[in-house]
């Protein structure tokens, strides 16, 4: 696999990449809460979460490199080593899964000569298993580079991924015109426009099914001052007085306390035996 080297953190890439930080830190009452964008800001730079991107954010936020590390390995957009320019990821959650995302991921594994989270040997598509899209309404789905290619087939895949790698412009179903390069939407995801917002398709006939047969059928949401809003309102009052609420159709574990097990007491701690009190 090709590896991606990366500029030292020294000189202009320096200036550069402490001004970008300076910028996502101020949208935040506390520096450390841009921790995320920031690591999209590295892998904007490194195409991956290097170390050296690790000791930068670390430094910038005064934090050690072992917190750095803990949230770039918890989230999986985060790469810890270096990645294609596109990222090409397969959805393969249960309703994907039924309508064949399993079979594209196969059939691309095969195409590509890669498995999941590894890359081709010309750097240009980093293949990975998707948990969901978040686009069951236009199922089976890939992303490349987190836009969207809805309703895929096998064939439709590797096509995709063929003109990729060819230096085609590739446009998404639905999203931008055409799809970045890895280093581009990572800076996009660190909070700097890319002033693409409003290109291309945005939400499609599957997703606006709901609001276009509601509109037909006349439905609207219950205006204020239902019978629903009232019990609501009564119950609020019930629980700001000291009762619980019982709202009907909303009751939880929380209206009905679980017994104590058995054999035990309830006026332990623990609700069992004063003897097994430990």
């Amino acid at each position: 696999m090709t590896t991606t080297a990366y500029e030292p953190y020294e000189g202009a890439k320096l200036e550069r990449m402490t001004a970008d930080a300076a910028a996502a830190t101020a949208r935040y009452p506390d520096a450390r809460s841009a921790l995320l964008p920031l690591l999209h800001l590295v892998q904007s730079e490194d195409g991956y979460v290097s170390p050296d991107g690790i000791a930068f954010c670390a430094r910038t936020l005064g934090l050690s490199t072992a917190e750095v590390s803990a949230v770039a390995t918890f989230y999986t957009q985060y790469k810890r080593h270096p990645n294609g320019e596109y990222t090409v990821g397969v959805c393969t959650n249960t309703l994907c899964a039924v309508m064949g995302g399993d079979a594209i991921f196969d059939e691309l594994s095969d195409h590509l000569g890669v498995g999941h989270d590894e890359t081709t040997d010309d750097g240009k598509i980093t293949l990975e298993r998707v948990e969901c899209n978040a686009a069951c309404d236009y199922a089976p789905v890939m992303m490349v580079n987190w836009e969207f290619f809805d309703n895929q087939t096998p064939g439709s895949a590797k096509e995709v991924v063929d003109r990729l790698r060819a230096g085609d412009e590739v446009a998404p179903t639905r999203g931008a015109s055409s799809v970045c390069s890895f280093k581009q939407m990572s800076r996009v995801l660190a909070g700097f426009s890319d002033g693409r917002a409003d290109e291309g398709v945005g939400a499609g006939p599957a997703t606006l099914a709901g609001t276009v047969l509601a509109r037909q059928q006349g439905w609207t949401a219950p205006p204020v001052g239902t019978d629903a809003d009232a019990a609501d309102d009564a119950g609020a009052q019930a629980v700001g007085a000291g009762a619980t609420s019982m709202t009907a159709g909303r009751a939880s574990s929380t209206d009905t306390p679980s017994a104590p097990p058995a054999g035990g007491t309830a006026d332990t701690p623990t609700g069992r035996e004063p003897s097994k009190e430990a």
